[in-house]
């Protein structure tokens, strides 16, 4: 029997996930969601998808940074998050890296989500 406090299921597999690759895939689905996708939650999601093809400027990093770190505050309450990096690579994909803290264990969290 295992000690996670959390099971889910990998949406790419369909095989458990548990602990920090849940909230991994937890807090991709949130970034990578538009809001008011969702029928039955109209709020849940992120403001990312209205901000991928304006042009990269300093006012543009600002508004990532913001959206990533209001949706995850108010969808994600297993980590708190301590910084937010934007890069963009040369075919334009962009990629943001986001480290926190865990709020239910001691332990950091980081991650890497690609919003192409």
């Amino acid at each position: 029997m295992s000690n996670a406090r959390y099971i889910g299921m990998s949406r790419n597999t369909g095989r458990a996930v548990e602990d920090i690759a849940h909230i991994n895939q937890s807090v991709s689905d949130i970034l990578r969601t538009p809001v008011g996708s969702r029928v039955m939650r109209r709020n849940y999601g992120s403001l990312l998808s209205e901000l991928t093809d304006q042009p990269q400027n300093t006012a543009l990093r600002l508004q990532i940074m913001a959206a990533c770190y209001s949706a995850i505050l108010r969808w994600e309450p297993r980590v708190s998050l301590t910084g937010i990096t934007f890069e963009t690579t040369y075919t334009g994909e962009m990629v943001v890296n986001i480290t926190g803290n865990r709020n239910d264990s001691p332990g950091g969290f980081s991650s890497s989500i690609p919003l192409s």
